[in-house]
């Protein structure tokens, strides 16, 4: 597909999203969630479900809701809370850690740029654009696997990996898109183009997609 296709493709995965629950992230930030909140939820959401995450973030937040709180309730307490969330005795140390840096450099705050996000420990791309969305409303392109998958197959990105396919959608779409089309293609990787076993013979955005006729040869 071309960039000029953009509004009749958003118009499609918009409608085909109403349909689908938000992400837990989104949800939180359309609930409240202050910057922080929204930055430890995003780090459990990392290779995790979720309905985990939200589950854990129920478990968590009304235990410690801020840097000094997270800080004495400790990394195993944090763990324990957070489990079955992947690698969550790691996830607990780096919240322990990001909340000492929140306290000495940021007086409890969560920074919003992209620079000092990833300064974070634990914080790369994907996680930065998603609090600097979510957490304050900056323009920012979340690109997960699944998002980087989808612009492949759409022919909007030929790259490698995540982060390549961010640089070069950031060059090409039109701003007023990334946000959209980041959180709608994280849900549509789930639900229709997945990884394994892709449901193309349902996909409302096949017209569009460079790979769908040899999907098609493979049956």
């Amino acid at each position: 597909m071309h960039i000029r296709d953009m509004d009749q493709l958003m118009d499609i995965l918009t409608k085909v999203y109403a349909l689908w629950p938000a992400p837990a992230i989104t949800v939180a930030a359309q609930n409240g969630a202050d910057p922080f909140c929204i930055l430890v939820a995003t780090l459990i959401s990392l290779r995790t479900r979720d309905a985990v995450t939200e589950q854990a973030c129920q478990r968590l937040f009304p235990k410690a809701a801020s840097p000094g709180q997270m800080i004495a309730l400790g990394s195993r307490n944090i763990a324990a809370l957070i489990h079955p969330a992947s690698f969550s005795p790691t996830k607990g140390k780096r919240l322990v850690a990001i909340s000492h840096i929140l306290l000495e450099k940021y007086n409890a705050k969560v920074p919003d740029t992209m620079e000092a996000l990833l300064a974070l420990p634990g914080v790369g791309r994907k996680t930065a654009n998603l609090v600097l969305v979510e957490a304050f409303g900056k323009p920012g392109l979340c690109v997960d696997t699944h998002v980087h998958r989808i612009s492949n197959h759409l022919g909007l990105a030929s790259t490698g990996n995540p982060d390549q396919t961010e640089r070069v959608l950031r060059k090409e779409m039109p701003e007023k898109y990334w946000k959209a089309y980041s959180e709608i293609l994280a849900v549509f990787g789930q639900k229709i183009c997945r990884p394994r076993s892709p449901r193309c013979h349902e996909c409302p955005i096949s017209p569009f997609c460079d790979d769908y006729p040899l999907a098609l040869n493979r049956k």
